[in-house]
Protein backbone atom coordinates (compact mmCIF):
# COMPACT_ATOMS: atom_id res chain seq x y z
CA UNK A 1 0.00 0.00 0.00
CA UNK A 2 2.79 2.47 0.86
CA UNK A 3 5.35 1.33 -1.71
CA UNK A 4 4.25 3.97 -4.23
CA UNK A 5 3.13 6.62 -1.73
CA UNK A 6 5.10 9.86 -1.75
CA UNK A 7 4.37 12.90 0.41
CA UNK A 8 6.63 15.05 -1.78
CA UNK A 9 7.87 18.18 -0.01
CA UNK A 10 4.70 18.36 2.09
CA UNK A 11 4.44 17.42 5.77
CA UNK A 12 2.68 14.10 6.44
CA UNK A 13 1.89 12.74 9.90
CA UNK A 14 2.02 9.10 8.76
CA UNK A 15 5.48 9.36 7.21
CA UNK A 16 6.89 12.42 9.03
CA UNK A 17 10.16 12.30 7.13
CA UNK A 18 13.20 13.18 9.21
CA UNK A 19 11.65 12.58 12.64
CA UNK A 20 11.28 9.41 14.74
CA UNK A 21 7.82 7.89 14.44
CA UNK A 22 5.70 6.96 17.41
CA UNK A 23 5.65 3.11 17.45
CA UNK A 24 1.85 3.19 17.17
CA UNK A 25 2.08 5.18 13.95
CA UNK A 26 4.49 2.61 12.60
CA UNK A 27 2.06 -0.14 13.65
CA UNK A 28 -0.77 1.59 11.77
CA UNK A 29 1.39 1.84 8.66
CA UNK A 30 2.32 -1.85 8.89
CA UNK A 31 -1.32 -2.88 9.17
CA UNK A 32 -2.39 -0.69 6.27
CA UNK A 33 0.55 -1.91 4.22
CA UNK A 34 -0.52 -5.52 4.74
CA UNK A 35 -4.01 -4.90 3.30
CA UNK A 36 -4.58 -5.84 -0.35
CA UNK A 37 -5.80 -2.83 -2.32
CA UNK A 38 -9.00 -4.64 -3.30
CA UNK A 39 -9.72 -5.30 0.38
CA UNK A 40 -9.39 -1.62 1.24
CA UNK A 41 -11.63 -0.69 -1.69
CA UNK A 42 -14.26 -3.17 -0.51
CA UNK A 43 -14.17 -1.70 2.98
CA UNK A 44 -14.45 1.81 1.55
CA UNK A 45 -17.55 0.75 -0.41
CA UNK A 46 -19.01 -0.78 2.78
CA UNK A 47 -18.36 2.47 4.67
CA UNK A 48 -20.03 4.54 1.95
CA UNK A 49 -23.08 2.26 1.98
CA UNK A 50 -23.34 2.55 5.77
CA UNK A 51 -23.17 6.32 5.63
CA UNK A 52 -25.87 6.33 2.97
CA UNK A 53 -28.11 4.01 5.01
CA UNK A 54 -27.68 6.22 8.08
CA UNK A 55 -28.65 9.30 6.10
CA UNK A 56 -25.40 11.11 6.84
CA UNK A 57 -25.69 13.72 4.11
CA UNK A 58 -25.23 17.42 3.48
CA UNK A 59 -26.84 19.75 0.96
CA UNK A 60 -25.24 21.60 -1.93
CA UNK A 61 -27.74 24.27 -2.95
CA UNK A 62 -25.89 25.11 -6.16
CA UNK A 63 -26.26 21.59 -7.61
CA UNK A 64 -29.85 21.05 -8.72
CA UNK A 65 -29.16 17.49 -9.92
CA UNK A 66 -27.69 16.09 -6.69
CA UNK A 67 -28.74 18.25 -3.76
CA UNK A 68 -28.27 15.72 -0.93
CA UNK A 69 -24.85 14.09 -0.89
CA UNK A 70 -22.88 11.74 1.30
CA UNK A 71 -19.75 13.47 2.52
CA UNK A 72 -16.95 11.45 0.88
CA UNK A 73 -15.12 9.51 3.57
CA UNK A 74 -11.55 8.29 3.27
CA UNK A 75 -10.73 5.22 5.34
CA UNK A 76 -7.06 5.99 5.96
CA UNK A 77 -7.13 7.80 9.33
CA UNK A 78 -5.21 10.90 10.21
CA UNK A 79 -3.14 10.50 13.37
CA UNK A 80 -1.92 13.05 15.95
CA UNK A 81 0.41 12.32 18.84
CA UNK A 82 -0.37 13.41 22.40
CA UNK A 83 2.20 16.28 22.41
CA UNK A 84 0.81 17.57 19.11
CA UNK A 85 -2.71 17.46 20.49
CA UNK A 86 -1.80 19.19 23.75
CA UNK A 87 -0.32 22.05 21.70
CA UNK A 88 -3.47 22.35 19.57
CA UNK A 89 -5.76 22.10 22.60
CA UNK A 90 -3.90 24.83 24.50
CA UNK A 91 -3.91 27.11 21.46
CA UNK A 92 -7.63 26.66 20.81
CA UNK A 93 -8.50 27.34 24.46
CA UNK A 94 -6.38 30.50 24.44
CA UNK A 95 -8.05 31.71 21.25
CA UNK A 96 -11.59 31.04 22.49
CA UNK A 97 -10.87 32.86 25.75
CA UNK A 98 -9.55 35.92 23.88
CA UNK A 99 -12.48 35.91 21.46
CA UNK A 100 -15.00 35.88 24.31
CA UNK A 101 -13.18 38.76 26.06
CA UNK A 102 -13.09 40.66 22.77
CA UNK A 103 -16.84 40.22 22.24
CA UNK A 104 -17.63 41.29 25.81
CA UNK A 105 -15.52 44.41 25.34
CA UNK A 106 -16.95 45.53 21.99
CA UNK A 107 -20.48 45.16 23.34
CA UNK A 108 -19.64 47.06 26.54
CA UNK A 109 -16.79 49.59 27.06
CA UNK A 110 -15.08 49.12 23.67
CA UNK A 111 -11.63 49.64 25.19
CA UNK A 112 -9.99 47.66 22.38
CA UNK A 113 -11.31 50.27 19.95
CA UNK A 114 -10.44 53.27 22.14
CA UNK A 115 -6.89 51.98 22.53
CA UNK A 116 -6.49 51.59 18.77
CA UNK A 117 -5.78 47.86 18.83
CA UNK A 118 -8.25 47.30 16.00
CA UNK A 119 -9.89 49.92 13.74
CA UNK A 120 -13.30 51.02 15.05
CA UNK A 121 -14.99 50.86 11.65
CA UNK A 122 -13.87 47.27 11.17
CA UNK A 123 -15.96 46.35 14.22
CA UNK A 124 -18.93 48.74 14.49
CA UNK A 125 -19.23 48.91 10.71
CA UNK A 126 -19.18 45.13 10.40
CA UNK A 127 -22.37 43.61 9.00
CA UNK A 128 -22.39 41.14 11.90
CA UNK A 129 -22.12 43.79 14.63
CA UNK A 130 -25.43 43.81 16.54
CA UNK A 131 -26.53 46.95 18.36
CA UNK A 132 -29.12 44.92 20.27
CA UNK A 133 -26.23 43.27 22.15
CA UNK A 134 -24.82 46.52 23.56
CA UNK A 135 -24.73 46.41 27.34
CA UNK A 136 -26.12 42.88 27.54
CA UNK A 137 -24.37 40.79 30.21
CA UNK A 138 -24.31 37.26 28.86
CA UNK A 139 -23.94 34.47 31.49
CA UNK A 140 -20.32 33.76 32.34
CA UNK A 141 -19.13 36.23 29.70
CA UNK A 142 -19.48 33.44 27.16
CA UNK A 143 -20.53 34.51 23.68
CA UNK A 144 -18.97 31.64 21.73
CA UNK A 145 -20.18 28.42 23.32
CA UNK A 146 -19.32 26.28 20.29
CA UNK A 147 -16.23 27.17 18.31
CA UNK A 148 -14.60 25.61 15.26
CA UNK A 149 -11.03 26.79 14.61
CA UNK A 150 -9.72 25.90 11.16
CA UNK A 151 -6.06 24.85 11.30
CA UNK A 152 -3.52 23.85 8.68
CA UNK A 153 0.04 22.52 8.94
CA UNK A 154 2.81 23.99 6.83
CA UNK A 155 5.75 22.15 5.26
CA UNK A 156 7.53 22.02 8.63
CA UNK A 157 4.51 20.58 10.44
CA UNK A 158 3.74 23.83 12.29
CA UNK A 159 0.02 24.37 13.06
CA UNK A 160 -1.39 27.67 11.77
CA UNK A 161 -4.86 29.16 12.23
CA UNK A 162 -6.59 29.66 8.90
CA UNK A 163 -9.82 31.14 10.26
CA UNK A 164 -12.19 31.21 13.22
CA UNK A 165 -15.78 29.95 13.17
CA UNK A 166 -17.71 31.47 16.05
CA UNK A 167 -21.23 31.79 14.65
CA UNK A 168 -22.69 28.37 13.95
CA UNK A 169 -19.76 26.06 13.14
CA UNK A 170 -20.79 22.76 11.59
CA UNK A 171 -19.20 19.36 11.01
CA UNK A 172 -18.86 17.84 14.47
CA UNK A 173 -21.34 15.07 13.64
CA UNK A 174 -18.93 13.79 10.98
CA UNK A 175 -16.14 13.62 13.57
CA UNK A 176 -18.18 11.19 15.66
CA UNK A 177 -19.71 9.21 12.79
CA UNK A 178 -16.33 8.89 11.08
CA UNK A 179 -14.97 7.23 14.22
CA UNK A 180 -17.94 4.85 14.42
CA UNK A 181 -17.57 3.96 10.74
CA UNK A 182 -13.82 3.36 11.04
CA UNK A 183 -14.24 1.04 14.01
CA UNK A 184 -17.02 -0.89 12.23
CA UNK A 185 -15.26 -1.50 8.92
CA UNK A 186 -11.61 -1.58 10.09
CA UNK A 187 -11.62 -3.03 13.63
CA UNK A 188 -8.43 -4.97 12.89
CA UNK A 189 -6.58 -1.79 11.92
CA UNK A 190 -7.53 0.05 15.13
CA UNK A 191 -7.20 -2.93 17.48
CA UNK A 192 -4.87 -2.29 20.42
CA UNK A 193 -4.16 1.35 19.47
CA UNK A 194 -5.39 3.41 22.42
CA UNK A 195 -7.22 6.50 21.13
CA UNK A 196 -8.76 9.47 22.91
CA UNK A 197 -12.55 9.08 22.65
CA UNK A 198 -14.92 11.42 20.80
CA UNK A 199 -18.28 10.11 22.03
CA UNK A 200 -18.71 12.49 24.97
CA UNK A 201 -19.28 15.59 22.82
CA UNK A 202 -23.06 15.55 23.20
CA UNK A 203 -22.86 15.22 26.98
CA UNK A 204 -20.26 18.00 27.20
CA UNK A 205 -22.35 20.31 25.03
CA UNK A 206 -25.54 19.70 26.98
CA UNK A 207 -23.70 20.28 30.24
CA UNK A 208 -22.16 23.55 29.01
CA UNK A 209 -25.52 24.87 27.82
CA UNK A 210 -27.03 24.00 31.20
CA UNK A 211 -24.20 25.85 32.97
CA UNK A 212 -24.96 29.10 31.12
CA UNK A 213 -28.74 28.95 31.57
CA UNK A 214 -30.35 31.87 33.45
CA UNK A 215 -29.58 31.91 37.16
CA UNK A 216 -31.99 30.31 39.59
CA UNK A 217 -33.05 27.45 37.29
CA UNK A 218 -32.40 24.06 38.88
CA UNK A 219 -33.07 21.83 35.86
CA UNK A 220 -32.63 23.94 32.71
CA UNK A 221 -34.48 22.94 29.56
CA UNK A 222 -32.09 22.98 26.58
CA UNK A 223 -33.37 22.81 22.99
CA UNK A 224 -31.71 22.80 19.57
CA UNK A 225 -33.32 25.33 17.22
CA UNK A 226 -33.08 24.30 13.55
CA UNK A 227 -34.29 26.04 10.38
CA UNK A 228 -35.81 22.69 9.34
CA UNK A 229 -35.33 19.81 6.94
CA UNK A 230 -34.22 21.93 3.99
CA UNK A 231 -31.12 23.24 5.76
CA UNK A 232 -27.78 21.93 4.46
CA UNK A 233 -26.76 20.63 7.91
CA UNK A 234 -30.12 19.19 9.00
CA UNK A 235 -28.64 15.74 9.54
CA UNK A 236 -26.25 17.29 12.07
CA UNK A 237 -29.11 19.05 13.88
CA UNK A 238 -30.92 15.73 14.34
CA UNK A 239 -27.70 14.01 15.35
CA UNK A 240 -26.72 16.59 17.98
CA UNK A 241 -30.19 16.81 19.51
CA UNK A 242 -30.11 13.04 19.94
CA UNK A 243 -26.56 13.09 21.34
CA UNK A 244 -27.52 15.79 23.86
CA UNK A 245 -30.86 14.20 24.69
CA UNK A 246 -32.76 17.46 24.06
CA UNK A 247 -35.74 18.38 21.85
CA UNK A 248 -35.09 19.41 18.24
CA UNK A 249 -37.37 22.37 17.53
CA UNK A 250 -38.15 24.85 14.79
CA UNK A 251 -39.25 28.44 15.27
CA UNK A 252 -42.91 27.50 15.09
CA UNK A 253 -42.44 25.17 18.08
CA UNK A 254 -41.44 28.06 20.35
CA UNK A 255 -43.44 31.01 21.64
CA UNK A 256 -42.70 33.97 23.92
CA UNK A 257 -45.01 35.13 26.71
CA UNK A 258 -44.15 37.91 29.18
CA UNK A 259 -40.60 37.95 27.79
CA UNK A 260 -40.07 34.27 28.49
CA UNK A 261 -39.63 31.45 25.97
CA UNK A 262 -41.81 28.35 25.94
CA UNK A 263 -41.93 25.18 23.88
CA UNK A 264 -45.24 23.87 22.60
CA UNK A 265 -45.85 20.29 23.74
CA UNK A 266 -48.85 17.97 23.84
CA UNK A 267 -49.05 18.70 27.57
CA UNK A 268 -49.04 22.47 27.08
CA UNK A 269 -46.31 25.12 27.18
CA UNK A 270 -42.99 24.14 28.73
CA UNK A 271 -40.31 26.73 29.72
CA UNK A 272 -37.10 26.86 27.67
CA UNK A 273 -33.90 28.19 29.24
CA UNK A 274 -31.04 27.56 26.76
CA UNK A 275 -31.29 27.53 22.96
CA UNK A 276 -28.56 26.06 20.79
CA UNK A 277 -29.47 27.83 17.59
CA UNK A 278 -28.38 26.63 14.16
CA UNK A 279 -29.69 29.56 12.16
CA UNK A 280 -28.19 32.97 11.49
CA UNK A 281 -28.90 36.16 13.44
CA UNK A 282 -31.09 37.67 10.73
CA UNK A 283 -33.65 34.87 10.99
CA UNK A 284 -33.82 34.51 14.79
CA UNK A 285 -36.53 37.06 15.59
CA UNK A 286 -38.72 38.79 12.98
CA UNK A 287 -39.44 41.57 15.48
CA UNK A 288 -35.74 42.43 15.94
CA UNK A 289 -34.19 41.52 12.57
CA UNK A 290 -35.67 40.38 9.26
CA UNK A 291 -39.43 40.92 9.54
CA UNK A 292 -40.07 38.45 6.71
CA UNK A 293 -38.37 35.54 8.52
CA UNK A 294 -40.62 32.52 9.06
CA UNK A 295 -37.86 30.56 10.82
CA UNK A 296 -37.43 32.49 14.04
CA UNK A 297 -39.34 33.26 17.22
CA UNK A 298 -41.09 36.65 17.62
CA UNK A 299 -39.99 38.29 20.87
CA UNK A 300 -36.92 36.07 21.35
CA UNK A 301 -34.50 39.01 21.57
CA UNK A 302 -36.66 40.72 24.22
CA UNK A 303 -36.55 37.55 26.34
CA UNK A 304 -32.81 37.31 25.73
CA UNK A 305 -32.13 40.89 26.81
CA UNK A 306 -34.21 40.36 29.95
CA UNK A 307 -31.93 37.45 30.88
CA UNK A 308 -34.73 34.88 30.70
CA UNK A 309 -33.10 32.69 28.06
CA UNK A 310 -29.56 31.96 26.84
CA UNK A 311 -28.79 31.76 23.13
CA UNK A 312 -25.75 29.80 21.96
CA UNK A 313 -23.84 31.05 20.18
CA UNK A 314 -24.74 34.56 21.27
CA UNK A 315 -26.17 37.02 18.79
CA UNK A 316 -23.51 39.20 17.16
CA UNK A 317 -20.64 36.72 17.39
CA UNK A 318 -20.09 36.95 13.63
CA UNK A 319 -17.83 39.95 14.22
CA UNK A 320 -15.29 37.64 15.85
CA UNK A 321 -14.93 35.28 12.91
CA UNK A 322 -14.83 37.96 10.25
CA UNK A 323 -11.75 37.34 8.10
CA UNK A 324 -10.56 40.93 8.47
CA UNK A 325 -10.85 40.82 12.27
CA UNK A 326 -8.93 37.53 12.11
CA UNK A 327 -5.85 39.47 10.98
CA UNK A 328 -5.83 41.31 14.32
CA UNK A 329 -6.16 38.19 16.50
CA UNK A 330 -2.47 38.11 17.56
CA UNK A 331 -2.86 41.67 18.86
CA UNK A 332 -6.20 40.83 20.48
CA UNK A 333 -4.67 37.87 22.34
CA UNK A 334 -1.80 40.01 23.57
CA UNK A 335 -4.16 42.85 24.56
CA UNK A 336 -6.52 40.78 26.71
CA UNK A 337 -4.28 37.97 27.95
CA UNK A 338 -0.79 39.52 27.87
CA UNK A 339 0.38 36.32 26.16
CA UNK A 340 1.94 35.41 22.85
CA UNK A 341 -0.39 33.38 20.61
CA UNK A 342 0.18 29.64 21.01
CA UNK A 343 -1.16 29.10 17.48
CA UNK A 344 0.02 31.62 14.90
CA UNK A 345 -2.09 33.14 12.16
CA UNK A 346 -1.30 32.72 8.51
CA UNK A 347 0.26 36.01 7.32
CA UNK A 348 -2.68 38.18 6.24
CA UNK A 349 -3.00 41.36 4.17
CA UNK A 350 -6.13 43.48 4.67
CA UNK A 351 -7.21 44.92 1.35
CA UNK A 352 -9.22 47.67 3.09
CA UNK A 353 -5.83 49.17 4.00
CA UNK A 354 -3.92 50.87 1.13
CA UNK A 355 -0.73 48.91 1.80
CA UNK A 356 -2.61 45.61 1.88
CA UNK A 357 -4.46 46.37 -1.35
CA UNK A 358 -1.32 47.47 -3.17
CA UNK A 359 0.58 44.34 -2.09
CA UNK A 360 -2.33 42.08 -3.07
CA UNK A 361 -2.74 43.60 -6.53
CA UNK A 362 1.01 43.41 -7.16
CA UNK A 363 1.20 39.75 -6.12
CA UNK A 364 -2.23 38.45 -7.11
CA UNK A 365 -0.80 35.44 -8.96
CA UNK A 366 0.99 34.27 -5.79
CA UNK A 367 -1.76 34.77 -3.17
CA UNK A 368 -5.03 33.30 -1.94
CA UNK A 369 -7.67 36.06 -1.83
CA UNK A 370 -10.84 35.59 0.24
CA UNK A 371 -14.03 37.61 0.68
CA UNK A 372 -14.30 38.49 4.38
CA UNK A 373 -17.93 37.48 4.87
CA UNK A 374 -18.10 34.22 2.90
CA UNK A 375 -17.61 30.63 4.07
CA UNK A 376 -17.53 27.21 2.45
CA UNK A 377 -14.77 28.11 0.00
CA UNK A 378 -17.03 30.35 -2.07
CA UNK A 379 -15.74 33.46 -3.83
CA UNK A 380 -12.03 32.89 -3.24
CA UNK A 381 -9.16 33.10 -5.70
CA UNK A 382 -6.10 30.85 -5.58
CA UNK A 383 -3.64 32.94 -7.56
CA UNK A 384 -1.15 30.25 -8.67
CA UNK A 385 -4.02 28.16 -10.07
CA UNK A 386 -5.90 31.02 -11.74
CA UNK A 387 -5.92 31.90 -15.44
CA UNK A 388 -4.89 35.34 -16.72
CA UNK A 389 -8.55 36.14 -17.34
CA UNK A 390 -9.53 35.13 -13.79
CA UNK A 391 -6.70 37.25 -12.35
CA UNK A 392 -7.82 40.23 -14.41
CA UNK A 393 -11.46 39.85 -13.37
CA UNK A 394 -10.52 39.48 -9.70
CA UNK A 395 -8.26 42.53 -9.88
CA UNK A 396 -11.29 44.59 -10.91
CA UNK A 397 -13.33 43.17 -8.01
CA UNK A 398 -10.58 44.11 -5.59
CA UNK A 399 -10.40 47.69 -6.85
CA UNK A 400 -14.20 48.06 -6.78
CA UNK A 401 -14.62 46.74 -3.22
CA UNK A 402 -11.28 46.34 -1.44
CA UNK A 403 -12.84 46.24 2.06
CA UNK A 404 -14.48 42.92 1.14
CA UNK A 405 -11.20 41.03 0.77
CA UNK A 406 -8.10 39.79 2.54
CA UNK A 407 -5.15 37.97 1.00
CA UNK A 408 -2.74 35.35 2.30
CA UNK A 409 0.28 33.51 0.92
CA UNK A 410 -0.32 30.00 -0.37
CA UNK A 411 0.47 27.72 2.56
CA UNK A 412 2.01 24.37 1.61
CA UNK A 413 -0.77 22.42 3.34
CA UNK A 414 0.19 19.10 4.90
CA UNK A 415 -0.99 15.90 3.26
CA UNK A 416 -2.34 12.51 4.28
CA UNK A 417 -2.35 9.19 2.41
CA UNK A 418 -5.74 8.95 0.70
CA UNK A 419 -7.33 6.10 -1.25
CA UNK A 420 -7.47 7.08 -4.92
CA UNK A 421 -7.83 5.33 -8.27
CA UNK A 422 -4.23 4.13 -8.36
CA UNK A 423 -3.88 3.35 -4.65
CA UNK A 424 -2.65 5.64 -1.88
CA UNK A 425 -1.81 9.17 -2.98
CA UNK A 426 -1.14 12.34 -1.00
CA UNK A 427 -4.01 14.80 -0.64
CA UNK A 428 -4.06 18.09 1.23
CA UNK A 429 -5.91 18.29 4.56
CA UNK A 430 -6.94 20.79 7.22
CA UNK A 431 -8.27 20.32 10.76
CA UNK A 432 -11.24 21.85 12.58
CA UNK A 433 -11.11 21.16 16.34
CA UNK A 434 -14.37 21.91 18.17
CA UNK A 435 -14.34 23.70 21.53
CA UNK A 436 -17.30 23.77 23.92
CA UNK A 437 -17.44 26.55 26.49
CA UNK A 438 -19.72 26.88 29.50
CA UNK A 439 -17.98 27.94 32.68
CA UNK A 440 -14.74 26.62 31.19
CA UNK A 441 -13.61 25.25 27.82
CA UNK A 442 -13.27 21.64 26.66
CA UNK A 443 -11.88 20.68 23.25
CA UNK A 444 -13.06 17.53 21.46
CA UNK A 445 -9.95 15.35 20.91
CA UNK A 446 -9.04 15.52 17.24
CA UNK A 447 -11.61 17.30 15.14
CA UNK A 448 -12.85 17.28 11.58
CA UNK A 449 -10.07 16.54 9.10
CA UNK A 450 -11.24 17.68 5.68
CA UNK A 451 -9.41 16.39 2.63
CA UNK A 452 -9.15 17.84 -0.88
CA UNK A 453 -9.92 14.83 -3.06
CA UNK A 454 -8.71 16.37 -6.31
CA UNK A 455 -5.00 15.94 -6.97
CA UNK A 456 -3.14 19.15 -6.17
CA UNK A 457 -6.24 20.97 -4.92
CA UNK A 458 -6.01 23.11 -1.79
CA UNK A 459 -9.80 23.47 -1.37
CA UNK A 460 -11.06 21.03 1.24
CA UNK A 461 -14.63 22.33 1.71
CA UNK A 462 -17.39 19.75 1.28
CA UNK A 463 -19.35 22.19 -0.89
CA UNK A 464 -16.35 22.30 -3.25
CA UNK A 465 -15.88 18.53 -3.56
CA UNK A 466 -13.84 17.79 -0.45
CA UNK A 467 -14.21 14.80 1.86
CA UNK A 468 -13.27 13.89 5.43
CA UNK A 469 -11.15 11.50 7.48
CA UNK A 470 -11.28 10.03 10.96
CA UNK A 471 -8.82 11.94 13.16
CA UNK A 472 -7.02 9.81 15.72
CA UNK A 473 -5.42 11.35 18.79
CA UNK A 474 -3.14 8.83 20.45
CA UNK A 475 -3.81 8.47 24.18
CA UNK A 476 -0.99 9.09 26.63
Amino acid sequence: MFSAYRNGHFFCELTNAGAPLDPRIDLLRQRLNALPLDDLRARAAQAEQELYNLGITFTVYSDRDAIDRILPFDLVPRILTQPEWRHVEAGVKQRVKALNMFLWDIYHDQNVLKDGIIPRELVVGNANFCNAMMGLDVPGGTYIHIDGTDLVRDETGRFLVLEDNGRTPSGVSYVIENRHTTLRVMPDIASGIDLMPVDEYGMRLQDALSQVAPEGVDNPQVVLLSPGIYNSAYFEHVFLAREMGVPLVEGRDLVTENDRVYMRTTAGLRPVHSIYRRLNDDFLDPEAFDSSSMLGVPGLVRAYRKGNVTIANAIGTGVADDKAVYAYMPRIIQYYLSEEPILSNVETHICAEPEGLAYTLANLDKLVVKPVGESGGYGLLIGPHATKEELSDFSRKLKDDPANYISQPVVQLSVCPTLCETGLENRHVDLRPFAVTGKDTWVLPGGLSRVALKRGSLVVNSSQGGGSKDTWVLAS
